[in-house]
């Protein structure tokens, strides 16, 4: 399980939300600095690392600030209330984001592995099958893509929300949940789930291949992109390249991410090599994605989970051709 030093690495600003930068209010005018929310895995923990940005945007007069978080529902919290102005999520927080009226935008979007996301057991608990969850308590960070995986892996065998017990945890807490067994499985992504799997005490039940479309986002805020929009595509455009190179060199990007979260190197290719892999996978935000997010979108409004039915076009970026 999840040394300290692993666990430090990977959560990092555990009280982010509570360290934000303070709301200055959305800049309706050309930007000195851009705002950045990341967290401690993938194509933008690289570019923070390589400094690609900074460097990509001097001529440009703009700066870059870095805050950290552990999951995507209170990075895009700011992003939407003008205390950001990018960042990266997964496919669930957006919804929340949106239905609560944020002031953000559809900006990229890359897609993730086939089995980014893990359901898992202790190795002797009595659960073999989905259908055995019933009954038991199953955590999840409610509102992360790990809660869309949770959806959707109960539904392959026949359950929904209601016959388990939903306990929402963020990944440090749940980890430890998992540990001392008062939880009895856990609904997680990597890199925390290539930490978990490669402790022998851990099962896994299933993992989110043939399950769900791991689809991640970069969102923009949407004062700021309007105001900046040669920002938000120079950003978007470095991306994909630090993408492309660390696919190109999976040793050093593996040594790369490794010193980033802590996690061994071992385990970080594990999570840098699972089906469907690919760090270039980075674009403007494409019609593949905004096909599934609307019907992601429909299931958590028809499921109670958003208030509201929403219409991700609405929130969708598209940059005016030069």
């Amino acid at each position: 399980m999840f040394t300290r030093r692993q666990t430090l690495g990977l959560i990092g600003a555990a009280a982010s939300a509570a360290m934000l930068p303070q709301v200055r209010g959305a800049r309706a005018q050309g930007a000195t600095t851009l705002r950045i929310g990341w967290q401690k895995f993938g194509v933008l923990a690289l570019a923070k690392r390589k400094g690609v940005l900074e460097e990509r945007l001097a001529g440009k007069g703009v700066t870059v600030e870095w805050n950290e978080f552990t999951s995507g529902p209170p990075l895009l919290e700011a992003v939407g209330a003008d205390a950001l102005d990018f960042g990266v999520t997964g496919d669930v927080p957006p919804l929340f984001a949106q239905a609560a009226g944020g002031n953000l935008l559809y900006v990229g979007a890359y897609k993730g592995p086939a089995a980014f996301h893990g359901l898992l057991v202790n190795k002797d608990a009595p659960i073999n099958s989905l259908e055995e969850l019933k009954g038991k308590k199953l955590a999840y960070k409610r509102g992360s893509s790990a809660h869309n995986f949770a959806i959707k892996a109960l539904a392959k065998a026949g359950l929904g929300l209601g016959d388990i017990t939903e306990v929402d945890l963020a990944p440090p807490d749940a980890a430890a949940a998992f540990k001392n067994g008062s939880i009895d499985a856990w609904a997680i992504w990597d890199p925390f789930f290539a930490v978990a799997e490669a402790d022998p005490q851990t099962r896994v039940l299933t993992t989110s291949d043939g399950i769900v479309d791991n689809w991640g986002y970069f969102l923009g805020n949407g004062t700021f992109t309007a105001a900046n929009p040669e920002v938000i595509a120079d950003v978007i455009d470095e991306l994909a390249k630090v993408g492309a190179a660390a696919q190109a060199d999976l040793d050093g990007t593996v040594t790369a991410l490794s010193e980033i979260t802590g996690v061994p190197p071992a385990i970080t290719r594990v999570t840098l090599t699972r089906s469907q892999a690919d760090l270039g996978k980075v674009s403007l935000f494409p019609d593949a994605a905004l096909t599934y997010q609307q019907a992601l979108a429909d299931d958590f409004y028809k499921l109670g989970i958003v208030p509201k039915q929403l219409t991700i076009n609405d929130i969708v970026w598209r940059p005016k051709a030069s």
